[in-house]
């Protein structure tokens, strides 16, 4: 489990967008979202820094911190 602070993730378009970009990475990924705070939970096999580079590569750049 890896969660992101997402400043710029502010609707349902971004929650899209955001989806899209991980699952291309990892089609079996669960993700989380809570909107209001701007972060993702996310449930996923690949390394955080893969799925940051999603994030980044997509329009979203995270910040981090792993549990």
């Amino acid at each position: 489990m890896t969660e992101f602070t997402i400043p710029d993730m502010t609707c349902g378009h971004c929650v899209g967008a955001i989806t899209d970009a991980l699952t291309a990475v990892d089609e079996n990924c669960e993700i989380d979202f809570d909107l209001l705070n701007h972060q993702i939970t996310v449930h996923s096999n690949r390394t955080p820094q893969q799925l940051v580079n999603a994030l980044t590569a997509a329009g979203y750049p995270p910040t981090i911190s792993e549990n």
